[in-house]
This record gives C-alpha cells, sequence and structure tokens, in this order.
C-alpha cells in the first residue's frame, strides 16, 4: 500500500475559463481496472472509473466543485489512457491531482499539478471606474451589410473606443458620442460591416492611464436563404451543437448536448437517427443579456440505433442546426462502424444472389452434381473474427513521458 503520492510527474498550466488536460497513463488496459483521481491530498473527489463504468455529474459522493465537468477518454483505455479533462477551470481548480491505481500489481500512484492563472484581460480591475465589457447592438442588416453599435459605459479614465477586425485592424467608424455624469463616461461608437471584413469584429475599450483594455466580439455570417445549419443573416442564431459523453457502460451512455449564445432563445432536443425525439431530463437554461445557454442530458441504450443527434430549432427565424454522435458501447459484438456493418450485408447478399442465378447453369451442364442425404444435414462452418488492431498513435504526445514514469 502507498503511503504517500509519487513524484511530480508533469505540471499543467491554464488560464482560467479554458479546460484543463490532466494526463495520466500506465502500460496496461484500463476498460476492466480501476483508477481514481483525487485533488489535494484525497480531500476531494474528482473523478472515478471502474470496470466500464464512472461517476460523474454528482455520482456517489463526487465534490460538488467537479460535479458535471470531468471527463475521460473512453476509446483510449485499451492503451492505458486515464487522463482527464476539466472544463471551464477556476482559480479554485488549481492545487495538486493524484492518479491513483490500486488494483495494479505493483499500485501505483501518480502527482499532477495544476496551475490556473487569472486573466488578467477583459476584466474590471482594481481601480474603480475601469471600462467594463462593451455592449454590442445590431442596428441594422440587410443581405450585404450591418449596422452595429457599441456602447461603453460608466467609464473612468475616458477610454478610447474602436472598431476593429479579426486581425487586429482598425475599421472606419463615425464620430464617437460622449457624455458623461462628473468623472463616468458613456460612449457610443457606430460602423458598418459588408461581407467583405471577415468576423469577428471587435469593440475595444483602452484606458492607457490605469494599463486596462477590454473588448467584446461578434461573429457575422453572410449567407443565402437557401442553406441549413448555418449562422444567417440574423445575428445570434445558434451555432452547432456541442455533444459530451458523460457516462458510459455496456448498456447506456449519458449524452449532453450544449448550445450556447444563441438567440432567439431555442428548442433543444435529442433523436435518433430515424429523426424520432428521444426521453431527456429538463433542459438547463441561461442567458446573458439576450443571449441563451443550453444544456440537455439524454440516457441512451444499445436499443437504440446510432447516430444520436442534437438539435436546435429557432423557429421565429427559419434556423435548424444538428450535431450527431455514433456510439460502440463497451463488448459490443459488432465492433465495426454502423456503416461498415451495412456494407457486409450488401456485400454477402450480392454473393448469395450471384451463387444463386449461376447455380442451376453449373448443374445442367454437369459441372457440378447436388446429393441429398436424408441422415443428416453437413454444414460447411467458416468462421471470421473482426479484429481492430490498436492505431499507432497510443494518445496524445504528452501521455508518453508518463507510461516509463510510476512510483513504488
Amino acid at each position: 500500500m502507498l503511503n504517500h503520492p509519487g513524484p511530480e510527474v508533469a505540471t499543467v498550466v491554464v488560464s482560467e475559463g479554458s479546460d484543463a488536460f490532466l494526463p495520466c497513463s500506465v502500460s496496461t488496459s484500463l476498460v476492466q481496472q480501476l483508477f481514481d483521481w483525487r485533488k489535494d491530498q484525497n480531500k476531494q473527489d474528482v473523478f472515478m472509473y471502474e470496470n466500464c463504468s464512472h461517476y460523474n455529474n454528482g455520482l456517489k459522493g463526487q465534490h460538488d466543485q467537479f460535479k458535471g465537468r470531468v471527463s475521460h477518454f473512453p476509446q483510449q483505455l485499451q492503451f492505458g489512457n486515464a487522463s482527464i479533462v476539466i472544463r471551464n477551470t477556476t482559480i479554485s481548480d488549481g492545487g495538486s491531482y493524484t492518479c491513483h491505481f490500486p488494483n495494479l500489481e505493483p499500485e501505483q500512484i501518480f502527482s499532477i499539478k495544476l496551475v490556473v492563472q487569472p486573466v488578467m484581460r477583459d476584466r474590471v480591475c482594481e481601480i474603480l471606474g475601469a471600462a467594463p465589457k462593451p455592449l454590442i447592438h445590431v442596428l441594422n442588416i440587410t443581405k450585404d451589410e450591418v449596422l452595429l453599435k457599441c456602447e461603453v459605459r460608466g467609464a473612468f479614465p475616458k477610454p478610447k473606443v474602436e472598431w476593429r477586425d479579426g486581425d487586429g485592424n482598425i475599421l472606419p467608424a463615425e464620430e464617437p458620442q460622449v457624455s458623461h455624469t462628473g468623472e463616468r463616461y458613456d460612449i457610443t461608437l457606430l460602423t458598418t460591416v459588408t461581407r467583405t471584413i471577415i468576423s469577428p469584429f471587435l469593440c475595444v475599450a483602452t484606458q492607457e492611464e490605469i494599463s486596462h483594455e477590454t473588448e467584446h466580439e461578434l461573429y457575422v455570417a453572410f449567407c443565402e436563404p437557401v442553406m441549413r445549419d448555418r449562422v444567417c443573416e440574423i445575428l445570434g442564431a445558434a451555432p452547432k451543437p456541442l455533444i459530451h459523453v458523460l457516462n458510459i457502460t455496456k448498456d447506456e451512455v449519458l449524452l449532453k448536448c450544449e448550445v450556447r449564445g444563441a438567440f432567439p432563445k431555442p428548442k433543444v432536443e435529442w433523436r435518433d437517427g430515424d429523426g424520432n425525439i428521444l426521453p431527456a431530463e429538463e433542459p438547463q437554461v441561461s442567458h446573458t443579456g439576450e443571449r441563451y445557454d443550453i444544456t440537455l442530458l439524454t440516457t441512451v441504450t444499445r436499443t437504440i440505433i446510432s447516430p444520436f443527434l442534437c438539435v436546435a430549432t429557432q423557429e421565429e427565424i427559419s434556423h435548424e442546426t444538428e450535431h450527431e454522435l455514433y456510439v460502440a458501447f463497451c463488448e459490443n459484438l459488432f465492433k465495426g462502424t454502423r456503416g461498415q456493418f451495412i456494407t457486409g450485408l450488401a456485400v454477402w447478399f450480392i454473393g448469395m444472389l450471384s451463387f444463386a442465378l449461376v447455380l442451376p447453369v453449373l448443374v445442367a451442364t454437369k459441372t457440378i452434381s447436388i446429393h441429398s442425404n436424408r441422415g443428416c444435414l453437413r454444414n460447411a462452418k467458416s468462421s471470421s473474427e473482426e479484429t481492430t488492431a490498436p492505431g499507432s498513435e497510443a494518445g496524445p504526445e504528452e501521455l508518453q513521458v508518463l507510461r516509463n514514469g510510476s512510483a513504488v
């Protein structure tokens, strides 16, 4: 039994709000094994996997700080990959993590340090009056042009406000409208962008006296109305949904769909490959201003045929977009994809049909003869077993350094 974690094998540095990849790997398959992630000397349960199932999303005592935010790599377990991803990191996520394999012989444990750096840009600084994040409004939109308004409110000292393109070039704009109450300034700046300018468009407020700069960006995609799965002329149309696998067993998969920054509020549904709506939990909805973030969970079983689709529909603007996912369950006898399985059936059917057409000719020409034996039925036994060889790449490059690192 190990009394303390092994030496630190990795230090991961990320910015606040980004996703953190914590690497951990051993040289044996983990599909039927147990591994346990904990933080700060075993005080907080982060993630645990055991024999094709794991706890996440608040199950089996997972610490509240990590509920619904941690995922692993199911397809890499056979290669010994026990790495995890912590989404949307906060400063409090920083610390020492251990990756523990209690059932291996010998028992192994690794230590990984996570450093979460605060975002020093695009913030309200310690100096009161620093410009908040600008507000962007769409005043007018046509097939080829969009009139945009940027507002910065209550800033001190007076900021310089500019419109820029995605490459940082300053865009032509009207004369800024400036008003103030005491020392606090409100500034409005208009610009017209065309389809010849590439998104995103940024409104940037700079206060050189206090070394503070903040911005707000907006993506605009000009497109023809016949296109589907798009962000079209009406800004805020739902982007393509994001799909995450939260939990997987040999019979069930827990899936999460996320739609972010959509306006107007979309209807989000899970569907099977035939377009049937699947049962789902109550959607989780939040919004910033008029932009909506929606999360929808569903549990699918091996009796439902892939793909599974998350669909976001905004009827007010005749816009619909979707993301599909194929799922292979643990211990699935049909290890190939659905397309490969269907192709195999097609080849078998064509072969049998060809044989049926040729057989009478062969009999008639006495090329072959058919004998009947009522006492027994002879079957030609054939077997084919599909095996999937692991790819040449065993995982992310940064995992390789861990394969030889273990502490006793």
